[in-house]
């Protein structure tokens, strides 16, 4: 084969560039939003509980969204919904820039919700449409991801010094920006499931619901993070600088957990899955006993996120495998679903469980619950190689 035809065959398409394109711009953005949108609210005069609501609303938008997205997808295409979520986004960080007032701050954390929702679900179900398998797909939409959610706090951080409305206005245009690379995705079309499809819930089926377990220890570990673990470590007397530094390891070894697990095939996938989930739930659980020890608890927190780096890759590429092609649309997005209802329901167990027991002791319970799952799941659920596919 001359070398022209060879190297012509590695350039990515544009379709590649505009999926990994607009999923970095969003991410920005979407980092940007998640840093100066509760800064706003506080600086507004907003109590930390009315916060903590506000950002409820939000869970409960995307779960609900998510809900409906399989069915939406059998009525436009998979492009549609990401061209939407970039213009839904863009609208909800511009809501707060001339106003404060509850109503604006509700409506944009509404509108964040379903923007999360559409753009996930339509950006990985894009990339794993056609006969390769999904794992590479994902792994590249995770991986640029994770990229633009790291670089967005720190944008934020910088424009927030001068005001979080002027972080959000920034925000808002990058979201505008990413309307573009949406329109450069290529036309597919609406789902056509096939008529003789196995009856039942589609999360119940073999391989599906291993993605849909996979999405609630991501989204546990995700939600984790956010709240209790930096609780835990402030308790333990960790500096602001310290506290930060170590979630950043956390974040960043999800995003080394995504590119390892890129060219995973066959029977590895089943491992990698198992695996994830082990290194998710224990090292998870043990951080708040760690607390003390920053280099410990960096290690725990390095180990939880490359695992759970690996989950929220493999989990929706098990779950799209699994499935006849025209499908896949719905197994990503139940699987989105069940990780959405895992950030807004995992801090809430541990709340609940820290009113009778100890941090340490509940942390470690929601850890060892995560690891659980991978022996359960394994054996009501054998799944098959994504490069076999169903029949």
């Amino acid at each position: 084969m001359p070398a022209a035809r060879r190297i012509a065959r590695r350039r990515p398409s544009r379709d590649s560039i505009a999926s990994a394109g607009g999923a970095a711009v969003f991410s920005c953005s979407l980092g940007i939003a998640t840093v100066a949108l509760p800064l706003l609210a506080l600086r507004s005069g907003y109590s930390p509980v009315e916060v903590g609501v506000l950002t409820a609303i939000s869970a409960v938008a995307q779960m609900a969204t998510r809900l409906l997205l399989g069915a939406a997808m059998r009525l436009v295409g998979d492009w549609v919904l990401v061209l939407a979520a970039a213009a839904t986004l863009c609208l909800s960080n511009g809501l707060l820039v001339g106003s404060t007032a509850l109503l604006p701050f509700a409506l944009a954390e509404l509108l964040q919700g379903i923007a999360r929702a559409c753009f996930w679900t339509g950006s990985q179900t894009h990339v794993v449409r056609g006969d390769a398998p999904a794992v590479g797909g994902l792994a590249m939409i995770n991986f640029v991801s994770s990229l633009g959610l790291l670089a967005g706090p720190v944008v934020a951080g910088l424009l927030v010094e001068r005001s979080p409305q002027t972080a959000l206005g920034v925000g808002s245009i990058i979201a505008a920006v990413a309307v573009v690379p949406a329109l450069g995705l290529d036309r597919l079309p609406p789902f056509r499931p096939p008529a003789d499809r196995p009856p039942g819930r589609i999360w119940r089926r073999s391989g599906v619901d291993v993605g849909c377990w996979a999405g609630v220890s991501a989204g546990a570990w995700r939600a984790l993070l956010s709240s209790y673990v930096p609780v835990a470590l402030d308790l333990a007397r960790q500096s602001g600088s310290t506290i930060g530094v170590l979630v950043s390891v956390a974040n960043g070894a999800s995003v080394v957990g995504s590119i390892l697990v890129a060219r995973v095939s066959g029977d590895r996938v089943t491992r990698s899955f198992v695996l994830g989930t082990l290194a998710t739930g224990g090292a998870t659980g043990l951080v708040a006993l760690a607390a003390g020890n920053p280099w410990a608890a960096g290690a725990l927190l390095a180990v939880s996120g490359l695992g759970a780096g690996v989950l929220q890759t493999i989990g929706p590429a098990i779950a799209a495998d699994s499935v006849h092609a025209e499908e896949r649309g719905d197994a990503i997005a139940v699987a989105g679903t069940f990780r959405a209802a895992a950030l807004f329901a995992a801090p809430l167990a541990v709340a609940a469980a820290v009113a009778v027991i100890p941090l340490t002791v509940a942390m470690g319970l929601a850890g060892g619950l995560i690891a659980a799952s991978a022996a359960a799941v394994r054996v009501r659920s054998p799944v098959r190689s994504p490069s076999g596919g169903p029949p």
